[in-house]
């Protein structure tokens, strides 16, 4: 009987389905895996922004309810997407290898945002990106755009926008990259928690697909993921609310730098290092930092 991998339609959550599907075929030869394609409350809701019909999270959670019911094995998600608590009965059986965490400029006449003339258009659906162009370039005329990726770069070539941000890695597994004019330094562009990486979403009492799955389990990448879903759980995060943490391995330990956005352009900046082997104390750890300088005040802003 073949596993079920279920997945959003749109071409990138295909793409990284199909990506799973291939790399446990050549784990596993002859295992029949096929792919469950799906549109979900996300993917119908084009015409309102994200963050006031419910966040991500209406990406995965009909995915997850056929996880539930039994009807498929596991869901690949783009980790960004995933709310920081699964439902009960389902874990993260494996996180990849992470992709680049950046995001991307893209646009047909522009080679970066300081270029960018005052009042261009820039679209983006992440109120997190808004608000940290709002930092670097509050005379830019910042506009919601929702759709995939396909979609926003049809809009954008028709004129509607001057540029577009996007996460490159997205660009880049549909084969896009010659689309980025700029990618935007960590440094400045703070990415999203679990920006970059992919997960494999199962039951935990599936103890055969956490089996099949394992090897394609990257511990590097997992300890950093934790660390900023940690950082964001504690917090009380949501995808309604700009939030920007991303951590990496400095020698033996991790490294956690987060960002939380006020409404008014207020922005608090936290960061901390840890032992690599405890990456959900190192995110708490930060999480408690920036609470104690006020962080609840600006996420309330938001509510």
């Amino acid at each position: 009987m073949s596993l079920v991998i279920v997945s959003r339609k749109s071409p990138l959550a295909l793409w990284q389905a199909e990506h799973v599907r291939d790399r446990l075929h050549a784990l596993h030869p002859g295992r029949p895996l096929e792919i469950h394609g799906m549109t979900t409350a996300g993917d119908r809701s084009l015409d309102t922004p994200l963050a006031r019909i419910g966040g991500k999270g209406l990406f995965v959670k009909e995915l997850e309810e056929q996880l539930l019911a039994g009807r498929a094995a596991m869901a690949v998600h783009s980790l960004k997407d995933v709310t920081v608590d699964l439902p009960p009965g389902l874990c993260l059986g494996a996180i990849l290898a992470r992709a680049d965490v950046r995001d991307a400029l893209v646009s047909p006449a522009y080679a970066g945002i300081a270029v960018l003339p005052p009042g261009a258009r820039v679209g983006t659906a992440s109120l997190r990106r808004r608000c940290l162009l709002g930092q670097s370039r509050p005379d830019l005329r910042v506009e919601e755009v929702r759709g995939n990726v396909g979609t926003r770069l049809k809009r954008l070539d028709a004129g509607e926008f001057d540029a577009l941000l996007l996460a490159a890695a997205g660009l880049e597994r549909l084969g896009l990259q010659e689309r980025i004019r700029a990618y935007l330094p960590v440094a400045e562009f703070l990415p999203a928690i679990g920006q970059g990486a992919l997960g494999i979403e199962c039951r935990i009492a599936d103890a055969e697909t956490l089996r099949l799955i394992a090897p394609l389990h990257d511990p590097a990448t997992a300890a950093c993921v934790r660390a900023e879903r940690a950082f964001n759980r504690r917090l009380g995060g949501s995808c309604q609310i700009p939030v920007a943490g991303h951590a990496h391995w400095v020698g033996e330990n991790i490294s956690l730098q987060v960002r939380i956005f006020g409404r008014q352009g207020t922005v608090l900046v936290g960061e901390r290092a840890g032992p690599a082997a405890a990456p959900e104390a190192l995110g708490e750890a930060v999480a408690e930092k920036v609470l104690a300088r006020g962080a609840r005040a600006l996420l309330n802003e938001w509510l």
